[in-house]
């Protein structure tokens, strides 16, 4: 088990939802966070909800400029947890070129321009902590999930490549691929979502493998199962079950 008191942790996509609930597990435990979004206000008032120190950094990771900016504000931290995300679900006659652009870019982009700024600080003092969010909607293509699936098997590859990397570093990368969790985003789909998730359930699975030597975790454990086996099928019974 890590010592995570007097730790600083930056967690990006802090506001709502699954963010929320991990800022509350990390600062219960000693660390000091530091919470990022588009919104100061928001941020501002969880801050004041933590029972332990934390700090409010406005950070739009669409912006290669704000999340430089807020790097420079944020400081030295142990860890960075990419959380940010948006999402749509979408049928080919109704696909909307714009959003999903964005899912692209805040999903993956800002992922990536966040690994940008922060690896090579963490390389440089060969020590640090880097934590992206997959999703099991990641793993293969799936009916609804144009844009958000593949911006989500993006974060994978960064996650996975960057630990290719850096794993006999000083420098830790670690991936969590959840499924459903009951946040404003899930509010969007119209069916039944199969082992959905509390966010503070959630938190608490990427807190334990933030905790463990492993490097990736998928998660409710059981419903992962269904997309490590979807991987190994072969095409043509894969497509027949999904679509």
């Amino acid at each position: 088990m890590t010592d995570w008191n007097e730790k600083r942790y930056w967690l990006i996509g802090a506001s709502e939802g699954l963010g929320r609930a991990l800022a509350h597990q990390l600062s219960r435990v000693g660390v000091e966070v530091i919470l990022s979004a588009r919104s100061k206000e928001r941020l501002e008032e969880l801050a004041e909800e933590l029972p332990g120190r934390a700090k409010a950094v406005a950070c739009d990771v669409s912006s290669l400029e704000s999340v430089t900016k807020a790097a420079e504000e944020v400081g030295d931290v142990d860890g960075v947890i990419y959380l940010a995300g948006v999402y749509w679900p979408m049928e080919p006659k109704d696909i909307d070129a714009e959003k999903m652009a964005l899912m692209a870019d805040v999903n993956l982009g800002g992922a990536m321009r966040v690994a940008g700024v922060m690896v090579p600080k963490f390389v440089e003092q060969d020590r640090g902590h880097l934590i992206f969010t997959g999703s099991l909607s990641g793993f293969r293509g799936l009916p609804g999930a144009v844009g958000y699936g593949a911006s989500k098997a993006g974060v994978m590859s960064l996650a996975e490549t960057l630990h290719a990397d850096l794993r006999k570093t000083g420098v830790r990368v670690q991936l969590v691929n959840p499924g459903f969790i009951k946040t404003r985003l899930t509010e969007k789909n119209d069916f039944k979502m199969p082992f959905l998730m509390e966010p503070d359930d959630a938190a608490r699975e990427i807190f334990d493998h933030m905790n463990s030597p492993s490097f990736a975790r998928s998660f409710p454990t059981v419903f992962s199962w269904l997309f490590r086996v979807a991987k190994i099928l072969p095409d043509w019974a894969y497509f027949r079950i999904v679509s």
